[in-house]
């Protein structure tokens, strides 16, 4: 029985390879997952590192700098961003040593081995009201990025934090993109210190939140990038709301004075279950806006505004975590369950106005037909993709159950 199971785990990883080995360099420097550990029921990492690894992905974000993650996935290609807790931003802002220390101790002993390309210093601290941390971001992440350089290490890893859509004050059209007038303080020097360090900033962007929050006049196509006649802002054209969101943000950091900074999105995302009163919750839109991403992803694609800087996102998340707090949709943004298994189906695309619950998505559409604003040549492309996620899908369910 362990020769056969060894053999099938062993056809299964050679398969998955080979579908993805023709585009392996550019899923790597497109795709990323967020791996969240507020669960007391996922798989040790170790395995962690097989799933991913069979999956080609090879980003991954960590909400901190846990050990066991970073060993597991030594000598594995796999690059990390890793994370400083918010708790800590004070005393890295007020203390050198102690920023020191930290890279010292969380960085320093697992490169090169593990590859850690970027420190994220707090996760979404402007927004939250809290002042005092605001004004000790920035010193924060230059403290770290000066113990960094201190450690012959400032060559490759980049320090960033992630942000909430909070800190604009308009983000529709995205031609009046523009950050809050109150975090204009901490905005400027933050700005500053991207372009002088060439760190990105980084976005947590989710349409869920404004379908949610208004069924009634946000566009259910529009967010989950289905076909849809589209926005017009000035003469550029948005058939999805993400674009939107990245292009807001290139235009408020354009007000301030900078148009040298990259955007990546860091978190993104759709829950396949909420509370009732969680409009848009479902396995359905989940498997739809997740699926579509990941194509455009895949084809290299940029916003209208940047049309040459292809989109650069990690998926939000990699597990469902049944111990965060919040409503129910916060437990259930995960790809897999913590088992191993698919949460769901992803594919072309799903039912537009499907907002129930359960089950894999029994029905599919071409998202990418002459009704949408892709040319022939992107359309080839995709389909061509979509030949390997298919035969994807057929080995991930057994590759699952191997594993786990």
């Amino acid at each position: 029985m362990e020769h056969r199971v060894s053999s099938s785990l062993l056809l299964c990883l050679l398969t998955l390879s080979s579908l993805f080995n023709a585009d392996r360099a550019s899923a790597q420097q497109k795709f990323g997952i967020n791996y969240g550990q507020i669960a007391n029921n996922l798989p040790d990492p170790t395995r962690v590192a097989g799933l991913l690894q069979s999956m080609n992905v090879n980003k991954v974000k960590l909400y901190d700098a846990d050990p066991k993650v970073l060993t597991a996935f030594a000598n594995t290609g796999v690059e990390f961003i890793i994370a400083i807790g918010n708790e800590n931003i004070q005393t890295m802002a007020s203390s050198p040593g102690a920023a020191q220390q930290w890279v010292s101790q969380h960085v320093q002993p697992f490169v090169p081995a593990t590859r850690i390309s970027c420190i994220t210093v707090g996760n979404e601290v402007l927004g939250n009201n809290d002042m005092g941390m605001a004004a000790n971001l920035v010193p924060a992440m230059q403290a770290v990025h000066d113990a960094l350089v201190a450690l012959g290490l400032g060559g490759q890893v980049t320090v960033s934090s992630a942000h909430s859509a909070a800190v604009l004050a308009s983000s529709f059209p995205p031609s009046s993109g523009a950050f809050q007038e109150s975090f204009a303080p901490y905005i400027k020097p933050l700005l500053d210190f991207h372009s002088k360090t060439g760190s990105p900033f980084l976005f947590n962007a989710y349409p869920f939140f404004a379908y949610k929050g208004d069924p009634g006049s946000v566009s259910l196509p529009y967010v989950l990038f289905q076909p849809n006649a589209g926005v017009r802002d000035g003469g550029l054209v948005y058939d999805n709301m993400l674009y939107a969101q990245i292009d807001a943000v290139y235009v408020a950091m354009k007000a301030m004075g900078h148009t040298d900074i990259a955007v990546k999105i860091s978190e993104t995302g759709w829950p396949s279950k909420g509370d009732e009163d969680e409009v848009g919750a479902s396995v359905q839109n989940a498997a739809a806006y997740n699926g579509n991403l990941m194509q455009r992803v895949a084809m290299g694609q940029g916003t209208p505004l940047k049309p040459n800087v292809p989109v650069d996102v990690f998926v939000f998340a990699l597990f469902n975590e049944n111990m965060k707090p919040g409503p129910a949709s916060e437990r259930n943004y995960g790809l897999f369950y913590p088992n191993g298994s698919p949460v769901y189906t992803i594919n072309a695309g799903s039912p537009a106005g499907s907002s129930s619950g359960g089950g894999s998505v029994g029905r599919t559409f071409d998202p990418y037909s002459s009704q949408s604003m892709f040319s022939a040549a992107s359309r080839l492309a995709v389909r061509r993709r979509r030949l390997s996620l298919w035969t994807l899908l057929l080995v991930l369910p057994m590759l699952s159950a191997l594993l786990w």
